[in-house]
């Protein structure tokens, strides 16, 4: 269950995601959608990778 959104932390039930969800299609994530902690984020040629001190690791497909 995605709590915050990936991009900017904020509340994913309030307001209009609208521009996050657009940014997030050539952006990693960047905030943990179940802890809102800011992720450390590495992009690479190859993808990237952003993790959660708490949850661990997401990787790019």
């Amino acid at each position: 269950m995605e709590t915050y959104c990936d991009r900017c932390g904020a509340p994913a039930a309030e307001g209009d995601h609208r521009d996050c969800r657009a940014a997030r299609l050539m952006e990693p994530p960047r905030y943990c959608t179940r802890c809102r902690r800011r992720m450390v984020v590495q992009v690479t040629p190859m993808g990237w990778t952003a993790r959660c001190a708490e949850h661990g690791t997401l990787a790019s497909a």
